[in-house]
């Protein structure tokens, strides 16, 4: 992997291309991230790179958090995530990560925590249709319905789909494009839409199934 970055969903526009036609985006501020770490096989037993993005006051993370990025020479961080570089060898400690990394027309694959709802019901959680409202249902009409047979298995199979925590889950969407890269403000314009509510973090990375 050459390309990977950490992001923050910022919200979604549209933009024309040169040819008129409209493009739905979704723009992710991209950076700047602050190399770490380095690991290597001799240490750490692998190879990896660790990133991090977005300043934060230091009473909001552990002292051992900031004793690890002021050893890096780095301000408090509010996200680490570890990427494996092709191209580490080339990377240093207290280096940068920019969007400029990225290029139009890239294929990246884009990760981040959907949109938590909370406990809901089986109509929102797995587009479930309601009971009858006559014929003696109710007075609920949006539960569950029938579990399975009663003295024969006397239990509910796994898998059952059933009410629950719904959402706050990590997604990722693949083959998205890159159809604007603005360097000056660290913000990629990214075609279609990414998991998550604004505000949230993504992982942008080059993407594995590439067209």
């Amino acid at each position: 992997m050459t390309k990977a970055i950490i992001g923050k969903k910022v919200g979604m526009t549209s933009i024309f291309a040169p040819d008129g036609s409209f493009i739905p985006v979704t723009v992710v501020e991209a950076g700047p991230c602050v190399v770490t770490q380095i690991k290597t096989p001799e240490k750490d037993g692998y190879s990896a790179v660790q990133v991090a993005f977005e300043d934060i006051a230091e009473r909001k993370i552990s002292k051992a958090e900031v004793g690890h990025l002021k050893k890096a020479g780095a301000p408090a961080k509010k996200v680490l995530k570890e990427f494996k570089y092709s191209n580490a060898a080339d990377m240093s400690v207290g280096g940068t990560v920019k969007c400029d990394i990225f290029e139009l027309g890239d294929v990246v694959d884009v990760s981040g925590l959907t949109r938590g709802r909370g406990f809901t019901g089986v109509i929102q959680r797995w587009n479930q249709h309601r009971l009858k409202m006559t014929h003696g249902t109710g007075p609920v009409h949006r539960e569950v319905g029938s579990m399975g047979a009663n003295s024969s298995p006397s239990r509910v199979f796994k898998g059952k789909r059933l009410p629950g925590h719904y959402g706050h889950e990590k997604v990722t969407i693949q083959n998205l494009e890159v159809v604007k890269v603005d360097a000056g403000r660290n913000v990629l314009l990214i075609k279609g839409s990414v998991p998550g509510p604004r505000g949230s973090y993504l992982t942008v990375k080059q993407a594995v199934k590439g067209k």
